[in-house]
């Protein structure tokens, strides 16, 4: 089942985006292997998705697939999703606006606004600059939410990892500004100093800084979810593609996890940054304080936005319990797009779907890898063969396997092992480069990190 708003020109572009998911990495020698959208939702057992396109600075087309709960109505353009993440980004425009307004300092310690919680004494004080890039020094990465039913805590209660929280006491234990390291404890941690400086519940703080202004009247940082917007709603499903019991997790830390919203509403939020960059007022922050927030600070990470394409487009994912969620946009030519799904697998769904979106499109970024392959010698196969381990991580192996070189990154799954040269190998499931170091010492894994692994045994 499908529902969409699309004009006619867009309809054959659409129907190859449907019919070409694209793969992460893929053989330079050989054709690209697709996959129909609906062929994937099956296979990863997501039950719906629903999509939204920026071309030239306006949302092109929207479109809904499947269902928004397994025997559930159809997807269409205005069915909620959980925005998992990219709540961030939402909650970090706000904050701008408030240093604007005069009522945050984008660089003084966030503890000289905080009146309803204090950090301990005897912490570093990081600023809200560095709350927004993740450079605060600050602990607790995310969060698993509440289950439907299950008692919520407070605000203060989540970040003394007191009463029913589920996740450890939000603090500083890094020096502030010394390295770059992922915590939405810090967006916790701002979402007190912005009620506190406001004098509003975050939900309310929220849709009159950045939701009501920028036209994005779906969304809503309300948690849980208020009854009169339930039927509007996805169910989150887990990745066997059953529904979680009772719907919804609830996500009291609002700021980094909170965002209720469409594809339709985050490409607004997408096009109010791509318009402020070029110049225009959109009513929420200024030109200036648009590029502020694109500002890349360590990591390729901006103010509540991850930068791509050496800062030639902004974005950020997202992942709640069942939903998984996706926003890309390019800062200059003004195209982008935003998925939204209700399935615990619907981080790679997204992710096909994106790179088919960008191959349409021509899109500089966010296209499939393509790596020239090379026949290795059967001495050079042979000296691969083996278990390797590393301290605190699974062990994988290496093995021949009906005359193809197979790896096995985790246990009991094999695929094929290709070279690139005899000192790089890749896999195709993954953006992983496997570099050996030399006969027996083990290998280089590099992907977001690099680990190296210690061949223990040339016998598999």
């Amino acid at each position: 089942m499908i529902a969409s708003s699309s004009p006619a020109g867009d309809r054959e572009a659409m129907a190859r985006i449907e019919a070409g998911l694209r793969p992460l990495v893929a053989l330079a020698d050989a054709p690209v292997k697709t996959e129909k959208l609906q062929d994937a939702m099956a296979r990863l057992k997501v039950p719906g998705v629903s999509v939204a396109v920026i071309r030239g600075g306006k949302v092109a087309w929207t479109q809904g697939y499947g269902v928004a709960w397994v025997g559930g109505p159809a997807v269409t353009p205005e069915t909620l999703f959980q925005a998992g993440s990219v709540s961030k980004p939402v909650a970090a425009m706000a904050a701008l606006r408030m240093v604007e307004q005069g009522k945050l300092d984008l660089d003084s310690p966030v503890d000289t606004v905080l009146t309803g919680w204090k950090l301990p004494a005897d912490e570093g004080r990081p600023s809200v600059r560095q709350l927004l890039s993740h450079t605060g020094g600050m602990n607790v990465s995310g969060f698993p939410g509440y289950a439907a039913g299950k008692p919520v805590p407070s605000l203060v209660q989540l970040l003394d990892g007191k009463g029913p929280t589920n996740t450890a006491p939000i603090r500083v234990d890094a020096a502030p500004g010394s390295a770059w390291r992922y915590s939405g404890g810090g967006y916790v941690v701002l979402q007190q100093a912005m009620t506190d400086r406001a004098g509003q519940p975050f939900d309310a703080l929220m849709r009159d800084l950045v939701l009501a202004p920028l036209g994005m009247t779906a969304s809503t940082f309300a948690q849980p979810l208020p009854a009169a917007l339930a039927a509007k709603s996805a169910l989150p499903h887990d990745r066997q593609g059953n529904a979680f019991p009772g719907g919804a997790f609830t996500y009291p830390e609002q700021a980094p996890a909170g965002l209720w919203s469409t594809p339709l509403d985050l490409a607004k939020f997408a096009i109010a940054i791509q318009q402020g960059t070029a110049g225009r007022d959109t009513g929420v922050l200024s030109p200036t304080m648009t590029r502020t927030m694109l500002t890349p600070q360590m990591n390729d990470y901006a103010l509540g936005l991850q930068l791509q394409d050496k800062g030639q487009a902004f974005g950020h994912g997202g992942s709640n319990m069942g939903f998984k969620s996706a926003l890309v946009a390019f800062v200059e030519r003004g195209d982008g797009a935003v998925i939204l799904t209700n399935g615990d697998n619907g981080g790679e769904l997204a992710a096909g779907l994106m790179r088919a979106i960008a191959h349409e499109y021509k899109w500089a970024g966010n296209q499939t890898i393509l790596r020239p392959t090379l026949t290795l010698t059967p001495q050079a196969r042979k000296a691969l063969v083996g278990q390797y381990k590393m301290s605190g991580l699974s062990d994988f192996h290496i093995a021949e396997r009906d005359g193809q070189l197979m790896i096995a990154l985790r246990p009991g799954q094999w695929e094929p092992l290709y070279a690139e040269s005899d000192k790089l190998l890749f896999v195709l499931s993954r953006n992983v480069e496997i570099r050996p170091i030399d006969a027996d010492s083990g290998l280089n894994v590099l992907g977001s990190s690099s680990k190296r692994y210690t061949r223990v045994t040339g016998l598999w």
